[in-house]
């Protein structure tokens, strides 16, 4: 009973280290967060692809939202699809791309050949510091593509290559993701209704 106890104080505390990151994120992030959102909802509105890409928790963010968009997150919800690709689902392309080029090579490869002008890169990382991530803004900005961000820690090398990046005030790469993920599924809340029939 006491170990019980024990965990259950351990699980309050995660929760509340968990709501205190996303107040402050809330605070310190809430307008850029909404600069954010309404880049992204002009870049369908005119009729441009979103392509999101991540490491690790943030490639799997990435596919999250990537489907989240295309089919809807609300059941209740009509709208069309919206054009969102994650860079991090094709095993072919990711392993013959590393094979041959390099990992650093995985994303921007794919920007290079699917990327048009208007279209936009959505870069998802707790670091900011992955060398494939700091390629992808590259290829991004080389395509007139604006390159946008979620960040943690700072926001890393990926933080001075964004056109618009929203960094989540956190050392903490549990509690970043998280955090993204709250921004992930707010920000489909937010395109459902701008796009509600």
């Amino acid at each position: 009973m006491a170990e019980q106890n024990s965990l259950v104080e351990h699980l309050r505390v995660l929760a509340e280290d968990n709501y205190s990151v996303k107040q402050k994120f809330i605070d310190q992030c809430g307008e850029q967060f909404s600069l954010l959102l309404e880049k992204i909802a002009e870049i369908f509105e005119s009729g441009h692809r979103l392509y999101i890409c991540g490491n690790g928790g943030s490639a799997g963010d990435a596919q999250h939202l990537a489907t989240e968009l295309v089919v809807r997150l609300d059941a209740s919800q009509k709208r069309d699809p919206l054009p969102a690709i994650a860079l991090t689902t094709d095993t072919s392309i990711l392993t013959a791309t590393a094979n041959d080029f390099g990992f650093e090579y995985i994303f921007s490869r794919q920007i290079e050949a699917l990327g048009r002008p208007g279209d936009g890169l959505l870069i998802l990382s707790t670091s900011g510091n992955s060398n494939n991530l700091v390629m992808a803004a590259n290829k991004a900005h080389e395509l007139h593509l604006p390159v946008l961000a979620l960040l943690g820690k700072g926001g890393g090398r990926v933080l001075e290559l964004a056109d618009l990046a929203v960094v989540i005030p956190s050392q903490n790469t549990q509690r970043i993701q998280e955090t993204h993920l709250f921004c992930l599924h707010a920000l489909c809340e937010f395109l459902e209704e701008r796009f509600a029939p």
